[in-house]
């Protein structure tokens, strides 16, 4: 019988249950794996990230994962079952608390993920993966950030946060997943500004401040306007009924992406709505886009393709 540890930083049993998705259930060799929460950078408080890691000496690729929760909720246990696939597939996931609105507009967040990308990188070895084996993969705003993160990796707003124990470390991934990602924010907000849906309009003004800041931190646009920057291969995966981002939204982004010199999946499954994955992992269209993500993570995080 395989074994899964769920432990706290000081070894209490966590109370959220492991339960087998699709996707592990059609896992031919399953790893087995620990859950730890870990503390990964101190501010004014500890922050945390919850470790998923395989058993073994790996080598692994090694995801750091960015929730999503709309810019402003959620934490480290959004699409927790996700996480558990890549674990029993032998993949590494650290997946982060960061500074949400309205504790710290933006860039706060942008600077808590650059953070953690280069604190898995220092720490990778530790976790049986590598530096040049670390990608992101993040959901819904999360895909939006993680995209950010990967195309901007120097930005001086972005790395503010120092890492004292590896100052050099940089913040390029080897990859990177955005599933279901609000890939153009400024057309979201308008889009709920149009259905009244005031929360959501409201969450948009709380994390960006304008309109203005909203087109700044687009990636599409960055990439259109020429600005330098970094492309690692990316899968892009949503529905074709997702609410919040259109499929024509969606290849433009991949597009722009391909035309600057990138290298990109865009994924598309018929009828998905947003977050469907995470609400309905039984699903086929969820139980094909994990598959996916673990073939590709695994392609791009292999040793043969390691940065360093």
């Amino acid at each position: 019988m395989k074994r899964r540890e769920l432990l706290q930083a000081g070894g209490a049993i966590l109370a959220a249950a492991i339960l087998p998705t699709a996707a592990r259930a059609q896992a031919k060799s399953p790893y087995e794996f620990v859950v730890k929460d870990i503390v990964y950078r101190r501010d004014d408080k500890p922050r945390l990230a919850r470790l998923y890691q395989p058993a073994g000496t790996g080598p692994f690729p090694a995801v750091l994962q960015v929730h999503g929760g709309a810019w402003n909720n959620k934490d480290r246990t959004d699409g927790q079952n996700t996480s558990l696939d890549l674990a029993a597939a032998g993949i590494v996931v650290l997946a982060i608390d960061f500074r949400n609105a309205p504790e710290a507009p933006y860039p706060a967040s942008l600077q808590d993920i650059n953070y953690g990308i280069r604190w898995l990188k220092a720490h990778a070895s530790e976790f049986g993966s590598s530096a040049g084996q670390v990608g992101a993969y993040g959901t819904s705003s999360g895909g939006h950030q993680a995209l950010l993160a990967a195309i901007r990796p120097d930005h001086p707003r972005y790395r503010a946060l120092p890492l004292a124990e590896t100052p050099d470390m940089d913040a390029k991934l080897a990859f990177v997943v955005s599933g279901w990602g609000v890939l153009f924010p400024l057309e979201r907000y308008k889009l709920a500004k149009a259905k009244g849906d005031v929360e959501l309009a409201k969450g948009h003004d709380i994390f960006f401040g304008n309109e203005e800041t909203q087109t700044e931190a687009t990636p599409a646009l960055i990439i259109e306007r020429g600005e330098k920057v970094y492309l690692p291969p990316a899968l892009v995966f949503q529905g074709t009924q997702d609410q919040w981002t259109s499929v024509e939204l969606a290849q433009r982004f991949a597009a722009d992406y391909r035309k600057a010199g990138g290298d990109i999946d865009l994924e598309l499954y018929e009828g998905a709505r947003h977050t469907f994955v995470n609400e309905h992992p039984f699903d086929p269209n969820s139980v094909k886009a994990v598959q996916t993500m673990i073939a590709f993570i695994k392609q791009r995080g292999s040793e043969r393709h390691a940065q360093r």
